[in-house]
Protein backbone atom coordinates (compact mmCIF):
# COMPACT_ATOMS: atom_id res chain seq x y z
CA UNK A 1 0.00 0.00 0.00
CA UNK A 2 2.94 2.63 0.08
CA UNK A 3 4.97 4.10 -2.73
CA UNK A 4 9.05 2.90 -2.13
CA UNK A 5 11.91 5.29 -2.61
CA UNK A 6 12.00 4.74 -6.05
CA UNK A 7 8.80 5.66 -6.34
CA UNK A 8 8.68 8.89 -5.43
CA UNK A 9 11.74 10.00 -7.09
CA UNK A 10 10.33 9.02 -10.59
CA UNK A 11 7.10 10.20 -9.47
CA UNK A 12 8.49 13.77 -9.04
CA UNK A 13 10.79 13.76 -12.08
CA UNK A 14 7.74 13.38 -13.67
CA UNK A 15 5.57 15.53 -11.71
CA UNK A 16 8.57 18.04 -12.89
CA UNK A 17 8.46 17.17 -17.06
CA UNK A 18 5.08 17.81 -17.47
CA UNK A 19 5.29 21.28 -15.18
CA UNK A 20 7.67 21.80 -17.97
CA UNK A 21 5.72 21.28 -20.74
CA UNK A 22 1.75 22.79 -20.01
CA UNK A 23 -1.01 22.92 -22.07
CA UNK A 24 -4.05 24.90 -21.21
CA UNK A 25 -7.79 23.87 -21.01
CA UNK A 26 -9.02 21.93 -24.35
CA UNK A 27 -5.29 21.35 -25.43
CA UNK A 28 -3.83 18.41 -23.13
CA UNK A 29 -3.25 16.21 -25.94
CA UNK A 30 0.51 15.67 -25.16
CA UNK A 31 -0.49 15.55 -21.03
CA UNK A 32 -2.46 12.58 -21.65
CA UNK A 33 -0.24 10.73 -24.24
CA UNK A 34 2.42 11.20 -21.39
CA UNK A 35 -0.01 9.81 -18.68
CA UNK A 36 -0.70 6.61 -20.84
CA UNK A 37 3.09 6.36 -21.46
CA UNK A 38 3.37 6.30 -17.85
CA UNK A 39 1.30 3.57 -16.85
CA UNK A 40 1.77 1.31 -19.70
CA UNK A 41 4.18 -0.85 -17.70
CA UNK A 42 1.59 -0.85 -14.78
CA UNK A 43 -0.57 -3.40 -17.31
CA UNK A 44 -3.96 -1.73 -16.47
CA UNK A 45 -6.98 -4.19 -17.42
CA UNK A 46 -8.54 -1.22 -19.62
CA UNK A 47 -7.52 2.15 -20.92
CA UNK A 48 -9.91 4.73 -22.85
CA UNK A 49 -8.48 7.69 -24.37
CA UNK A 50 -10.10 10.88 -25.94
CA UNK A 51 -12.97 11.27 -23.18
CA UNK A 52 -14.55 14.01 -23.01
CA UNK A 53 -11.63 15.67 -25.24
CA UNK A 54 -8.18 15.00 -24.21
CA UNK A 55 -9.05 12.35 -21.01
CA UNK A 56 -7.86 9.56 -20.17
CA UNK A 57 -9.37 6.42 -17.68
CA UNK A 58 -7.04 3.93 -16.72
CA UNK A 59 -9.00 0.79 -15.36
CA UNK A 60 -7.48 -2.05 -12.60
CA UNK A 61 -10.12 -4.92 -12.53
CA UNK A 62 -10.08 -7.75 -9.57
CA UNK A 63 -12.29 -9.61 -12.27
CA UNK A 64 -14.42 -9.68 -8.79
CA UNK A 65 -18.02 -8.17 -7.64
CA UNK A 66 -17.57 -5.14 -6.09
CA UNK A 67 -18.02 -1.71 -6.43
CA UNK A 68 -16.23 0.57 -8.98
CA UNK A 69 -13.75 3.85 -7.67
CA UNK A 70 -12.93 6.22 -9.36
CA UNK A 71 -10.16 8.35 -8.33
CA UNK A 72 -9.97 11.76 -10.39
CA UNK A 73 -7.62 14.59 -11.72
CA UNK A 74 -7.13 17.17 -14.01
CA UNK A 75 -4.71 17.69 -17.03
CA UNK A 76 -4.82 21.35 -17.72
CA UNK A 77 -2.71 24.32 -16.92
CA UNK A 78 -3.26 28.25 -17.04
CA UNK A 79 -2.54 30.77 -19.64
CA UNK A 80 -0.31 32.51 -16.91
CA UNK A 81 3.41 33.24 -17.35
CA UNK A 82 5.35 31.28 -14.54
CA UNK A 83 7.98 33.56 -11.91
CA UNK A 84 8.62 31.13 -9.88
CA UNK A 85 12.35 30.58 -9.99
CA UNK A 86 12.60 26.66 -10.02
CA UNK A 87 14.53 24.97 -12.30
CA UNK A 88 11.66 22.71 -14.00
CA UNK A 89 9.81 26.17 -14.91
CA UNK A 90 7.32 26.57 -17.68
CA UNK A 91 9.28 26.22 -20.95
CA UNK A 92 6.07 27.22 -22.64
CA UNK A 93 5.88 31.33 -22.98
CA UNK A 94 2.46 32.32 -21.09
CA UNK A 95 1.34 28.68 -19.55
CA UNK A 96 2.16 27.38 -16.53
CA UNK A 97 0.63 24.97 -14.09
CA UNK A 98 -0.07 27.35 -11.59
CA UNK A 99 -2.91 25.22 -9.85
CA UNK A 100 -1.07 21.91 -9.11
CA UNK A 101 -2.74 19.99 -11.41
CA UNK A 102 0.46 18.29 -12.48
CA UNK A 103 0.85 17.25 -8.92
CA UNK A 104 -2.48 16.22 -8.63
CA UNK A 105 -2.07 13.82 -11.60
CA UNK A 106 1.45 12.44 -10.38
CA UNK A 107 -0.63 11.87 -6.87
CA UNK A 108 -3.29 9.73 -9.46
CA UNK A 109 -0.65 7.87 -11.31
CA UNK A 110 0.96 6.45 -8.30
CA UNK A 111 -2.19 4.68 -7.52
CA UNK A 112 -1.44 2.79 -10.99
CA UNK A 113 1.93 2.22 -9.66
CA UNK A 114 0.55 0.49 -6.64
CA UNK A 115 -2.34 -1.25 -8.65
CA UNK A 116 -0.37 -2.30 -11.15
CA UNK A 117 1.85 -4.46 -8.75
CA UNK A 118 -1.86 -5.97 -6.61
CA UNK A 119 -4.89 -5.88 -7.71
CA UNK A 120 -8.16 -4.84 -5.58
CA UNK A 121 -9.06 -7.81 -4.15
CA UNK A 122 -12.71 -6.91 -5.37
CA UNK A 123 -13.85 -4.63 -7.53
CA UNK A 124 -12.76 -1.92 -9.83
CA UNK A 125 -10.10 1.42 -9.71
CA UNK A 126 -10.96 3.80 -12.24
CA UNK A 127 -7.57 6.29 -12.06
CA UNK A 128 -9.29 9.50 -14.45
CA UNK A 129 -7.30 11.95 -15.67
CA UNK A 130 -9.61 14.55 -16.86
CA UNK A 131 -9.26 17.78 -19.45
CA UNK A 132 -10.34 21.34 -19.45
CA UNK A 133 -11.17 21.64 -15.61
CA UNK A 134 -10.30 25.27 -15.38
CA UNK A 135 -12.78 26.28 -18.12
CA UNK A 136 -15.78 23.85 -16.62
CA UNK A 137 -16.19 21.95 -19.44
CA UNK A 138 -14.08 18.86 -18.58
CA UNK A 139 -16.04 17.16 -16.24
CA UNK A 140 -19.11 17.52 -18.53
CA UNK A 141 -17.53 16.13 -21.42
CA UNK A 142 -16.42 13.46 -19.28
CA UNK A 143 -19.64 12.19 -18.09
CA UNK A 144 -21.69 13.18 -21.46
CA UNK A 145 -18.86 10.68 -23.34
CA UNK A 146 -20.66 7.65 -24.35
CA UNK A 147 -18.48 5.63 -23.12
CA UNK A 148 -18.60 6.96 -19.86
CA UNK A 149 -21.17 4.68 -19.55
CA UNK A 150 -18.10 1.73 -19.06
CA UNK A 151 -16.58 3.00 -15.81
CA UNK A 152 -19.57 4.42 -14.51
CA UNK A 153 -18.63 5.06 -10.63
CA UNK A 154 -20.04 4.34 -7.39
CA UNK A 155 -18.04 5.98 -5.54
CA UNK A 156 -16.07 9.29 -6.98
CA UNK A 157 -12.96 10.65 -4.87
CA UNK A 158 -10.48 13.87 -5.79
CA UNK A 159 -8.16 16.28 -4.15
CA UNK A 160 -6.76 19.60 -4.61
CA UNK A 161 -3.84 21.28 -2.74
CA UNK A 162 -4.79 24.35 -0.74
CA UNK A 163 -2.13 27.01 0.24
CA UNK A 164 -3.10 28.45 3.72
CA UNK A 165 -3.19 25.50 5.31
CA UNK A 166 -0.39 23.59 7.47
CA UNK A 167 1.50 21.57 5.22
CA UNK A 168 -0.24 17.98 4.99
CA UNK A 169 -3.33 18.71 6.70
CA UNK A 170 -6.49 17.84 5.25
CA UNK A 171 -9.96 19.61 4.88
CA UNK A 172 -12.62 17.79 4.79
CA UNK A 173 -16.29 18.08 4.99
CA UNK A 174 -20.11 17.12 3.84
CA UNK A 175 -21.96 19.13 1.99
CA UNK A 176 -21.23 21.79 0.09
CA UNK A 177 -17.24 22.10 -0.24
CA UNK A 178 -17.55 24.36 -3.67
CA UNK A 179 -19.56 27.20 -5.08
CA UNK A 180 -21.58 26.48 -8.20
CA UNK A 181 -20.99 29.73 -10.70
CA UNK A 182 -21.01 30.83 -14.08
CA UNK A 183 -19.39 33.88 -16.43
CA UNK A 184 -22.29 36.25 -18.31
CA UNK A 185 -21.14 37.56 -20.81
CA UNK A 186 -23.34 40.95 -21.93
CA UNK A 187 -23.42 42.78 -25.19
CA UNK A 188 -24.62 46.28 -25.87
CA UNK A 189 -24.99 47.22 -29.42
CA UNK A 190 -26.13 51.06 -30.03
CA UNK A 191 -25.23 53.23 -32.70
CA UNK A 192 -21.58 55.07 -33.77
CA UNK A 193 -21.33 58.69 -34.22
CA UNK A 194 -18.29 60.91 -35.27
CA UNK A 195 -17.11 62.39 -31.71
CA UNK A 196 -17.73 65.79 -32.18
CA UNK A 197 -21.66 64.64 -32.78
CA UNK A 198 -22.14 62.21 -29.66
CA UNK A 199 -26.11 63.07 -30.19
CA UNK A 200 -26.37 61.40 -33.06
CA UNK A 201 -25.43 58.34 -31.80
CA UNK A 202 -26.61 56.21 -29.24
CA UNK A 203 -24.10 55.08 -26.69
CA UNK A 204 -23.37 52.22 -24.33
CA UNK A 205 -21.26 54.44 -22.08
CA UNK A 206 -24.37 55.26 -19.34
CA UNK A 207 -25.28 51.91 -19.63
CA UNK A 208 -22.32 50.20 -19.00
CA UNK A 209 -21.76 52.55 -15.93
CA UNK A 210 -25.19 51.27 -14.17
CA UNK A 211 -24.43 47.68 -14.97
CA UNK A 212 -20.93 47.46 -13.52
CA UNK A 213 -21.95 48.57 -9.97
CA UNK A 214 -26.05 47.08 -10.14
CA UNK A 215 -24.99 43.63 -11.17
CA UNK A 216 -22.82 43.16 -8.33
CA UNK A 217 -25.48 44.61 -5.96
CA UNK A 218 -27.98 41.89 -7.11
CA UNK A 219 -25.48 39.33 -4.53
CA UNK A 220 -27.32 38.39 -0.96
CA UNK A 221 -26.95 36.92 1.91
CA UNK A 222 -23.77 35.96 3.95
CA UNK A 223 -21.42 33.64 2.54
CA UNK A 224 -22.24 31.30 5.61
CA UNK A 225 -25.66 31.23 4.48
CA UNK A 226 -27.38 28.70 1.80
CA UNK A 227 -28.95 31.37 -0.16
CA UNK A 228 -25.47 33.35 -0.46
CA UNK A 229 -25.69 35.05 -4.25
CA UNK A 230 -22.88 37.36 -5.77
CA UNK A 231 -21.57 38.86 -8.99
CA UNK A 232 -18.24 40.00 -9.80
CA UNK A 233 -17.25 42.28 -12.79
CA UNK A 234 -14.42 41.11 -14.33
CA UNK A 235 -14.21 42.96 -17.78
CA UNK A 236 -15.78 45.50 -19.22
CA UNK A 237 -14.88 47.03 -22.91
CA UNK A 238 -16.60 50.38 -25.00
CA UNK A 239 -16.03 51.07 -28.56
CA UNK A 240 -12.53 50.97 -30.17
CA UNK A 241 -9.25 52.60 -28.53
CA UNK A 242 -9.51 55.86 -31.21
CA UNK A 243 -10.51 59.68 -30.16
CA UNK A 244 -12.68 59.61 -33.54
CA UNK A 245 -15.34 57.82 -33.06
CA UNK A 246 -18.70 57.66 -30.80
CA UNK A 247 -18.76 54.16 -29.28
CA UNK A 248 -21.73 51.90 -29.78
CA UNK A 249 -20.78 48.37 -28.99
CA UNK A 250 -19.88 47.52 -25.44
CA UNK A 251 -19.20 44.77 -23.45
CA UNK A 252 -19.48 43.59 -19.88
CA UNK A 253 -18.45 40.47 -18.35
CA UNK A 254 -19.66 39.31 -14.75
CA UNK A 255 -19.46 36.08 -13.02
CA UNK A 256 -22.47 35.00 -11.20
CA UNK A 257 -21.72 32.61 -7.77
CA UNK A 258 -24.43 30.78 -5.38
CA UNK A 259 -23.56 28.18 -3.28
CA UNK A 260 -26.82 26.12 -4.18
CA UNK A 261 -27.08 25.03 -8.40
CA UNK A 262 -30.67 25.57 -7.39
CA UNK A 263 -30.58 29.17 -6.59
CA UNK A 264 -28.57 29.73 -9.58
CA UNK A 265 -31.41 30.56 -11.73
CA UNK A 266 -32.54 32.73 -9.72
CA UNK A 267 -29.77 34.67 -9.88
CA UNK A 268 -29.28 34.15 -13.66
CA UNK A 269 -33.09 35.67 -14.16
CA UNK A 270 -32.55 38.76 -11.80
CA UNK A 271 -29.27 39.69 -14.10
CA UNK A 272 -30.69 38.77 -17.31
CA UNK A 273 -33.96 41.19 -16.06
CA UNK A 274 -31.20 43.79 -14.48
CA UNK A 275 -29.69 43.88 -18.22
CA UNK A 276 -32.94 44.02 -20.18
CA UNK A 277 -34.33 46.78 -18.15
CA UNK A 278 -31.35 48.75 -18.45
CA UNK A 279 -30.72 48.30 -22.32
CA UNK A 280 -34.42 49.51 -22.89
CA UNK A 281 -34.17 52.38 -20.55
CA UNK A 282 -31.08 53.57 -22.96
CA UNK A 283 -32.87 52.70 -26.45
CA UNK A 284 -29.65 49.91 -26.59
CA UNK A 285 -29.95 45.99 -28.12
CA UNK A 286 -28.74 43.50 -26.02
CA UNK A 287 -27.92 39.81 -25.75
CA UNK A 288 -25.90 37.46 -23.45
CA UNK A 289 -24.56 34.01 -23.32
CA UNK A 290 -23.10 32.24 -20.46
CA UNK A 291 -19.85 30.41 -20.23
CA UNK A 292 -17.20 28.64 -17.87
CA UNK A 293 -20.42 26.65 -16.36
CA UNK A 294 -19.79 25.30 -12.79
CA UNK A 295 -22.18 23.01 -10.79
CA UNK A 296 -21.77 23.50 -7.34
CA UNK A 297 -19.40 20.39 -5.82
CA UNK A 298 -21.46 18.92 -3.08
CA UNK A 299 -19.33 15.84 -1.19
CA UNK A 300 -21.77 12.55 0.05
CA UNK A 301 -21.69 12.06 3.49
CA UNK A 302 -20.77 8.20 2.68
CA UNK A 303 -17.57 9.66 1.16
CA UNK A 304 -16.43 11.44 3.44
CA UNK A 305 -16.82 8.84 6.30
CA UNK A 306 -14.81 6.83 3.77
CA UNK A 307 -11.72 9.73 3.32
CA UNK A 308 -12.05 10.32 7.28
CA UNK A 309 -11.68 6.47 7.83
CA UNK A 310 -8.23 6.75 6.04
CA UNK A 311 -7.30 10.03 7.44
CA UNK A 312 -7.54 8.70 10.83
CA UNK A 313 -5.81 5.14 9.65
CA UNK A 314 -3.07 7.05 8.22
CA UNK A 315 -3.05 9.41 11.42
CA UNK A 316 -3.37 12.83 8.94
CA UNK A 317 -4.58 15.67 10.64
CA UNK A 318 -7.95 16.93 9.50
CA UNK A 319 -10.46 19.12 10.02
CA UNK A 320 -13.64 21.77 8.66
CA UNK A 321 -11.92 24.97 8.44
CA UNK A 322 -12.05 26.89 5.17
CA UNK A 323 -14.73 25.15 3.54
CA UNK A 324 -17.01 25.53 1.63
CA UNK A 325 -15.42 27.54 -0.51
CA UNK A 326 -16.23 30.42 -2.92
CA UNK A 327 -13.76 28.88 -5.29
CA UNK A 328 -15.87 26.75 -7.80
CA UNK A 329 -14.42 22.99 -9.34
CA UNK A 330 -15.86 20.71 -11.88
CA UNK A 331 -15.21 17.84 -10.06
CA UNK A 332 -18.87 18.32 -8.29
CA UNK A 333 -21.24 16.84 -11.64
CA UNK A 334 -19.44 13.66 -11.03
CA UNK A 335 -21.47 13.32 -7.68
CA UNK A 336 -24.52 14.02 -10.11
CA UNK A 337 -24.09 9.78 -10.77
CA UNK A 338 -21.78 8.86 -7.76
CA UNK A 339 -21.27 9.02 -4.04
CA UNK A 340 -18.48 11.52 -4.67
CA UNK A 341 -16.18 13.48 -2.30
CA UNK A 342 -13.13 16.12 -2.69
CA UNK A 343 -10.48 17.18 -0.21
CA UNK A 344 -8.08 19.80 0.46
CA UNK A 345 -4.97 19.03 1.54
CA UNK A 346 -2.85 21.58 2.67
CA UNK A 347 0.36 23.20 1.26
CA UNK A 348 1.50 25.24 4.05
CA UNK A 349 0.48 28.42 5.64
CA UNK A 350 2.29 30.62 3.90
CA UNK A 351 2.63 29.46 0.27
CA UNK A 352 2.15 31.04 -2.75
CA UNK A 353 -1.51 30.87 -4.02
CA UNK A 354 -2.68 28.80 -6.35
CA UNK A 355 -3.07 31.16 -10.20
CA UNK A 356 -0.34 33.48 -8.85
CA UNK A 357 2.49 33.47 -10.81
CA UNK A 358 5.49 32.20 -8.36
CA UNK A 359 3.71 29.27 -7.31
CA UNK A 360 4.92 25.48 -7.49
CA UNK A 361 3.61 22.59 -6.80
CA UNK A 362 4.77 20.85 -3.50
CA UNK A 363 6.75 17.81 -4.17
CA UNK A 364 5.97 16.17 -0.86
CA UNK A 365 2.44 16.10 -1.02
CA UNK A 366 2.74 13.24 -3.62
CA UNK A 367 2.95 10.38 -1.33
CA UNK A 368 0.66 11.66 1.09
CA UNK A 369 -2.11 12.14 -1.07
CA UNK A 370 -0.99 8.77 -2.76
CA UNK A 371 -1.55 7.02 1.07
CA UNK A 372 -5.30 8.66 1.69
CA UNK A 373 -6.28 7.48 -1.57
CA UNK A 374 -4.79 3.95 -1.17
CA UNK A 375 -5.95 3.65 2.35
CA UNK A 376 -9.58 4.47 1.03
CA UNK A 377 -9.18 1.95 -2.04
CA UNK A 378 -8.35 -1.15 0.20
CA UNK A 379 -10.78 -0.41 2.92
CA UNK A 380 -13.55 -0.50 0.46
CA UNK A 381 -12.00 -2.91 -2.06
CA UNK A 382 -9.47 -4.96 0.10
Amino acid sequence: MTLTNRDIVELTEWRRQLHRQPEISNEEEKTAQAVVAFLADTAPDKVLTGLGGHGVAAVYDSGKAGPTLLFRSELDALPIEELSGVAHSSEVPGKSHMCGHDGHTAIIASLGRQFGRERPASGRVVLMFQPAEETGNGAAGVVADPRYGEIAPDFAFSLHNLPGVPFGEVRVKPGVVNCASRGMRIVLEGKTAHSSMPETGISPMKAISELMPALPALGRATFADDDFAMVTVTHAAMGEAVFGIAPAHAEVWATLRTRRDENMADLCAAAEALVGEIAARHRLSTRWDYHEIFVASVNAPDAVEHLQRALNEEGVTHGEEALPMRASEDFGLFGHSAKSAMFFLGAGESYPALHNPDYDFPDDLIPIGSRIFMRTARNLLG
